[in-house]
């Protein structure tokens, strides 16, 4: 079952594919040259003890999104039995 939604949504060890941005101007220029682009696996790694910001794995690096900017990141999430 392939299951859509946000970042945000993504739990310690989970992994997605981005499939879209829902934002405009600088802000979405800034995620794309973080590599969040069309088709690309994300996983997230762990989330602060407040619970922002979140670090997630993009193309081999680890970036720390705050929730405001990870919620304009559509992803794609295959749910396994």
């Amino acid at each position: 079952m392939i299951h859509e939604g946000q970042l945000t949504s993504l739990r310690p060890g989970q992994t997605a594919v981005v499939c879209g941005l829902d934002t405009v101007g600088e802000m979405r220029r800034r995620l794309q040259d973080l590599g969040l682009i069309r088709g690309t696996a994300v996983q997230c790694l762990e989330k602060s003890p407040l619970g922002d910001p979140t670090a997630y794995r993009i193309r081999g690096t680890v970036i720390a999104l705050r929730k405001r900017d990870a919620a304009s990141v559509r992803i794609r999430q295959e749910e396994r039995p």
